[in-house]
């Protein structure tokens, strides 16, 4: 039963470390003037348990096990500019993010003769 506890306890210090701020906001990127900031829903789900037992014979026997799951979604953009921030909600997960950027992108490189108007803050 002590090791089904310590596997519990390990769970859990793990998804301590791994939710904070920058789990649910994700890195801004820079596009055209544009800063646009990520937000993601998080959600996990884990179970343990364990148990001992006798056989007929007399003989023990003790088992245990932990399981576990999660996913990350993206759910909206903030978006920054000259005119103010606001919100976009994404409705279709990550296509959706990759095809909102892909037409700023778009947009933005039309307008400079089809340069790459896309850029990473950390570029």
């Amino acid at each position: 039963m002590q090791d089904v506890e310590g596997l519990f306890k390990t769970a859990v210090a793990e998804i301590e470390r791994m939710l904070n701020s920058k789990t649910v906001v994700g890195e801004p990127m820079t596009v055209e003037g544009n800063t646009l900031i990520p937000l993601i829903s998080v959600g996990f789900g884990f179970g343990a348990g364990g148990g001992t037992g006798k056989a007929k014979a007399g003989e023990e026997g003790t088992g245990g096990g932990t399981g576990g799951g999660g996913g990350v979604k993206p759910v909206a953009l903030i978006v920054i500019n000259a005119d103010g921030v606001r919100v976009e909600p994404i409705k279709g997960g990550a296509a959706s993010v990759l095809e909102k950027v892909a037409e700023a992108c778009g947009a933005m490189a039309a307008k400079k003769g089809g340069e790459n108007c896309c850029k990473h803050d950390t570029d």
